[in-house]
């Protein structure tokens, strides 16, 4: 009889540790497995929301202060300057640099806490990174055109409507990516792939074929 193998349990990690110590919790996680994984992924995201923000403004008033307002000197037609005012960053390279500097930033940050605690993924972190990517500029690109449809819209209403909408634009741009954001990093970016059960492992055949 060949020697049967099982899988080695996997050590603890610090969500496991607190869990394991708070059994309340635990069969609250237990029992709404997705709902968890979904709050811990908003939390995920406003911690990594803060980042951003807090980097954004440094790089905004110290770091590119003096080039906040600086103009591109771009041609009229060129094509990056057709991007810049379709995501509504023409205002200047400094604020450029700042914007793009400080959503990387927090998109990473995102990244890391949704793979390790959110999710716990063990999917291929290669592939994972190419496909957080794509969702990521996919996201910039419709957030800002989003943003940009919907203040054009206020502000045909008139200065009241245009100020109120300087206002929520920002957590209406935030919030609507989440329709798509979530279920691509819960099913197809951060999946985590199933363990083979240690009885399938022991029921393998055996190699080979008996002596005549």
């Amino acid at each position: 009889m060949p020697e049967q193998t099982t899988i080695p349990p996997q050590a603890m990690d610090a969500q496991d540790t607190f869990l394991a110590k708070h059994p309340k919790i635990k069969r609250l996680t237990d029992a709404h497995p997705e709902l968890y994984k979904l709050v811990k992924w908003l939390i995920a995201g406003q911690l990594s929301t803060l980042v951003e923000y807090g980097v954004f403004y440094v790089l905004q008033f110290v770091v590119f202060k003096n080039i906040l307002s600086q103009p591109w000197g771009l041609p009229e037609g060129n094509w990056f300057a057709r991007v810049l005012s379709f995501m509504n960053l023409q205002d200047g390279v400094g604020y450029f640099w700042a914007y793009f500097i400080s959503i990387a930033v927090g998109y990473t940050i995102a990244y890391i806490l949704n793979r390790k605690i959110s999710f716990q993924s063990d999917a291929n972190i290669a592939w994972s990174t190419f496909l957080y990517i794509l969702m990521v500029l996919f996201t910039m690109v419709v957030s800002a055109w989003m943003a940009t449809a919907f203040q054009n819209w206020l502000n045909t209403f008139g200065d009241t409507w245009k100020n109120i909408g300087q206002i929520v634009v920002k957590p209406v741009q935030a919030l609507i990516p989440g329709i798509w954001s979530y279920p691509l990093n819960r099913f197809v970016i951060h999946r985590k792939k199933k363990p083979v059960p240690a009885a399938e492992e022991a029921a393998e055949p055996e190699s080979g074929s008996a002596e005549e």
